[in-house]
C-alpha cells in the first residue's frame, strides 16, 4: 500500500483552518448566544501552545482539540464556554501554560472547566493504586462541580476512539476495555445515546475485529430483505398518522453491531435468529409541550388498532422519565412477518433530549426541574461512593458499575414519595436510600401492605414500608442482596465501624504473640499466617483473632521463624495475586517479579508451547481455548495469564490495570483444551446414542463428561470435550445441529 505524500505546511495550515471553520459554522447555526470572538481567541491560543506537536498518527496536535470542540458543540449541544474549554483542554497538561494563565485570558468559568479536565488526565499514583480507577474517581468528583467537565471528557474519549487505529495493540485493548466498562455506561446514564452506541461499536471493533467485520457484512447482506419487511410493517402506520394530520418522521432504527453481537452471545443464537434487528421510531412535531403526552397515546392507540400488542412490553417513560431525563412511549407489536417489533414514540423535544442528554435541556430552558434533580440525586450517590474511605481499585469500579449499568424501577414510600432504583433492588436498598440508620436497623418490610423479608426484590409501582428494630445490627451477608451502590457503601461502613474494636483487640493479640515467640512482624511472616488460616488480608486475620474464630498455636512457631529467615518472595507474590482476585480492601498493583524476563506490552505476545511447557497460563474464570479472541494480563509473578476478551474479569482488568495488558496471538499450541457445549432439542428414542456416536466415532473427539436430562418431550444436554482449538468446537456444534430433533448446540463460555 502506497503511503500518502507528506503535506506542505501551507496545506496543513489550510486543513487546520477548515477544521476550525466547521466548528464555528456549526456553532453559528445553533441557538446558543453568538460569542464568536472568545472562541476564536481560544483557538489561536491553543494553536500557538501546541505548535510543532504532532499526534501519534502524524497529524498536527491542534486537530484533536478542534475535533473535541466540534463533538462537544454539534453532537452534545454545548455552548461557547464548553467549546473554549474543549479547545484548551490539553494546554495545561501538555504545555508550559498554567490554569492561572487560562483564567487571565479567558475568565474563571473556562479556567475551572480546563482545570477539571486536567485533573482527570493528570496525576501520578505509582504502584499503590490503579491509575485508571483513580482517574474515574476524579472524573466523577468533577461531575458534582460542573457536569460540562464530564460531557467534554466524553467528547475527548469519543475522538480518541475514532482515531484508535494509530495506537499500539495493547493500548487499543486498554482504551477499548476502559471505554466499554466505564465510558459507554456513563454516556448512557447521562442520556448521550448516540455517543454511547458509537463508543460500544468502536470498542467492539478493536476488541473483536473478526466478529465486527462478520456482523457488519451480515447486516449489509440482509439490508434489502429488512427494508422490505419494514416497508410492509410501517405503511399502514404511516397511513394512520397522515390521517391524524401529524407532522412526523418515521424511520427504522437498526440495532448496533455491538448489541446484535451481545444478543448472539448471551442467547447463544446465530445472526439469522436475531429477529429484533430494528425498531421503528416515530418523532412528531409539537409546539405545545402540554399536548405531547396525549399525542403519544393517540399514536399508541392508532398502532394497536392495526397490530396485536405484546402485553408485557409497554414502557411509559413519559409519566416517569428515566433518571437521565429520557422520555418516550415504547410498545411492542406483532409484525406481519410474525416477529415482534418495538415502536418508540416521542416528540421532537423528547428526541433531542434522548440523543443529546442533559445538554438539550439547556436548549429548552428547563431549569432545576424533575429531570435535573434526578441527575443531582445520582451525582450525590456517586459522591457517597467516592467518600467511602480507600476502596480498592477493582472494588471501586465494580461498585460504580452497579449504578452505571442498572436499568431502573420506580417505587413509592407510604407517603407517596417516589424513589428511582436499579432493577433488582430490595427492601433493604429502599431502607438505605431513605437513611443509613434505617438500613442498619432494618428487620423486614411491607410491600403493598404485605409483610416481606428485607431481601425481597421489588417491582416498579410497589409501595414499600421499612420496618426497623433498635436491636438489629448489620450483617455481612446482607451485601449479597443489595443492588444499589449507596446501600453497599453504607453497609460496608457500618460493618467496618462494628468490626474496629474486634480488629484492634486481634491486632494487640497478634503483636503480643509474635513478640513472645521472638518472631519478626514482616511481610513473609504475615503472608504465611494468611495462607495458613485462608484469610485475604491482615485486617481479616486480626478480626478473626479478636473474635476468637482462630487461635495462634505453638505448631506455627517453627515454620514462621523459618519463613522470616528466608523472606520468601514467592509466597508474597501469591498473596498479592490472591488479593487481586478477591478485590480485598488492601488490593494494590505490585510490580511483576524481578527475576522474570520483562514482557514488552507494546508488542503482540505469541502464545506457544515448547519443550519446557507453555509461555502462558489459562485464566480459570473463562478457560479460553486456542482460536478464541484473547488478551494477556501480566500477573504479579510476571506470567502472562490469558483471558477471553468476553470474560467479565478481563473487562475489569482492562479498566483497572491497563498498563499490564498485552495483546496476544495464538501460535501452534499443542495439547487439548476442555470445552463445554450445551445442546437441547426434542426427545426421541435413540437420540443420545446417535449423538455420542457422531461425536466420538465420526468426529473422533474425546468426551470427558456428559449430563443429559429429559423433561417430558424435550431434552437438555451438557457436554465437556477435549479439543485442539475453537474450530473443532464450531464444527462439532454444526454437525450436532444436523441431527434430527436437535434444536440448538452452542459452546458455553
Amino acid at each position: 500500500m502506497e503511503s500518502k505524500p507528506a503535506m506542505t505546511s501551507q496545506e496543513e495550515e489550510r486543513m487546520i483552518e477548515d477544521a476550525f471553520r466547521e466548528v464555528l459554522d456549526g456553532y453559528l447555526k445553533s441557538n446558543h448566544r453568538k460569542k464568536v470572538e472568545i472562541i476564536e481567541r481560544a483557538y489561536h491560543f491553543a494553536k500557538e501552545a501546541h505548535k510543532g506537536i504532532r499526534r501519534r498518527s502524524g497529524e498536527p496536535y491542534i486537530l484533536h482539540p478542534i475535533a473535541v470542540a466540534k463533538i462537544a458543540s454539534q453532537e452534545i449541544g454545548l455552548g461557547s464556554t464548553s467549546i473554549c474549554a474543549a479547545l484548551l483542554h490539553d494546554v495545561v497538561e501538555d504545555t508550559e501554560y498554567t490554569v492561572e494563565d487560562i483564567e487571565q485570558h479567558f475568565g474563571k468559568k473556562i479556567a475551572q472547566l480546563v482545570e477539571g479536565l486536567t485533573k482527570i488526565s493528570g496525576g501520578i499514583f505509582g504502584d499503590k493504586a490503579s491509575l485508571q480507577a483513580e482517574n474515574f474517581r476524579k472524573l466523577l468528583l468533577t461531575m458534582s462541580e460542573d457536569i460540562r467537565v464530564v460531557l467534554i471528557k466524553m467528547a475527548d474519549r469519543l475522538h480518541n476512539m475514532r482515531t484508535l487505529g494509530s495506537m499500539a495493540p495493547n493500548k487499543q485493548y486498554k482504551i477499548a476495555g476502559e471505554t466499554l466498562y466505564i465510558y459507554a455506561p456513563l454516556a448512557h446514564r447521562l442520556g448521550l445515546f448516540e455517543i454511547k452506541t458509537e463508543l460500544e461499536d468502536l470498542s467492539f471493533k478493536y476488541e473483536h475485529p473478526a466478529a465486527y467485520a462478520r456482523i457488519s457484512e451480515q447486516i449489509r447482506e440482509s439490508e434489502a430483505r429488512r427494508a422490505a419487511v419494514y416497508s410492509d410493517f410501517s405503511a399502514p402506520i404511516k397511513e394512520k398518522l397522515d390521517e391524524m394530520g401529524l407532522v412526523y418522521d418515521a424511520k427504522a432504527r437498526l440495532k448496533s453491531v455491538y448489541s446484535i453481537w451481545n444478543k448472539m452471545e448471551t442467547k447463544h443464537v446465530p445472526f439469522k435468529e436475531v429477529y429484533d434487528l430494528y425498531a421503528m421510531r416515530i418523532v412528531f412535531d409539537c409546539d405545545d409541550q402540554s399536548k405531547e403526552k396525549s399525542i403519544c397515546w393517540a399514536i399508541y392507540s392508532a398502532i394497536t388498532d392495526i397490530y396485536k400488542l405484546h402485553p408485557d412490553r409497554t414502557r411509559d417513560w413519559i409519566a416517569v422519565p428515566k433518571a437521565n431525563g429520557y422520555q418516550a412511549l415504547h410498545l411492542t407489536v406483532m409484525g406481519p412477518d410474525g416477529n415482534w417489533v418495538e415502536v418508540q414514540i416521542r416528540s421532537r423535544r423528547m428526541d433531542e433530549i434522548a440523543e443529546k442528554g442533559f445538554a438539550a435541556h439547556w436548549k429548552y430552558k428547563i431549569g432545576e426541574g424533575d429531570e435535573e434533580s434526578e441527575l443531582n440525586v445520582w451525582l450525590k450517590t456517586i459522591k457517597d461512593i467516592l467518600d467511602n474511605p480507600e476502596p480498592s481499585a477493582i472494588d471501586f469500579l465494580d461498585t460504580l458499575k452497579l449504578n452505571l449499568f442498572a436499568s431502573e424501577i420506580v417505587v413509592f414510600t407510604p407517603k407517596g414519595e417516589l424513589l428511582t432504583l436499579p432493577a433488582g433492588a430490595t427492601v433493604l436498598d429502599v431502607a438505605f436510600a431513605l437513611h443509613s440508620q434505617l438500613g442498619i436497623h432494618c428487620i423486614a418490610g411491607k410491600v403493598n401492605h404485605k409483610l416481606v423479608p428485607l431481601s425481597h426484590k421489588l417491582s416498579s409501582g410497589d409501595q414499600v414500608e421499612v420496618l426497623t428494630s433498635k436491636s438489629q445490627n448489620p450483617l455481612p451477608e446482607w451485601e449479597a442482596f443489595l443492588a444499589t451502590a449507596k446501600a453497599k457503601t453504607r453497609l460496608r461502613q457500618a460493618l467496618r465501624k462494628n468490626r474496629q474494636p474486634v480488629v484492634a483487640e486481634g491486632k494487640k493479640m497478634l503483636e503480643q504473640w509474635l513478640e513472645s515467640h521472638s518472631i519478626p512482624d514482616n511481610n513473609a511472616v504475615i503472608s504465611k499466617l494468611l495462607g495458613t488460616f485462608h484469610v485475604p488480608n491482615r485486617e481479616e486475620l486480626c478480626y478473626q483473632l479478636g473474635a476468637e474464630e482462630i487461635v495462634l498455636g505453638d505448631f506455627l512457631v517453627k515454620s514462621l521463624k523459618k519463613q522470616a529467615e528466608t523472606q520468601s518472595s514467592g509466597l508474597l507474590s501469591k498473596l498479592l495475586k490472591f488479593n487481586l482476585k478477591s478485590s480485598s480492601k488492601n488490593a494494590q498493583t505490585p510490580k511483576p517479579a524481578a527475576d522474570k524476563p520483562q514482557i514488552n506490552t507494546k508488542e503482540t505476545y505469541e502464545l506457544h508451547y515448547d519443550e519446557n511447557g507453555s509461555n502462558f497460563k489459562i485464566a480459570e474464570c473463562c478457560c479460553p481455548i486456542p482460536g478464541d479472541e484473547v488478551m494477556g494480563f501480566i500477573d504479579d509473578n510476571g506470567d502472562v495469564v490469558v483471558h477471553a476478551l468476553t470474560c467479565p474479569r478481563a473487562q475489569v482488568l482492562k479498566a483497572g490495570f491497563g498498563s499490564r495488558i498485552v495483546a496476544t496471538s495464538w501460535q501452534k499450541v499443542a495439547g487439548k483444551s476442555l470445552a463445554h457445549v450445551h445442546i437441547d432439542g426434542i426427545d426421541r428414542l435413540g437420540i443420545l446414542q446417535e449423538l455420542i456416536q457422531m461425536i466420538s466415532t465420526h468426529l473422533a473427539i474425546d468426551i470427558r463428561k456428559l449430563d443429559i436430562e429429559a423433561h417430558d418431550e424435550v431434552f437438555d444436554c451438557d457436554l465437556w470435550v477435549r479439543v485442539g482449538d475453537v474450530s473443532v468446537v464450531n464444527a462439532l456444534c454444526e454437525k450436532v445441529r444436523s441431527i434430527n430433533g436437535v434444536q440448538s448446540a452452542a459452546r458455553i463460555h
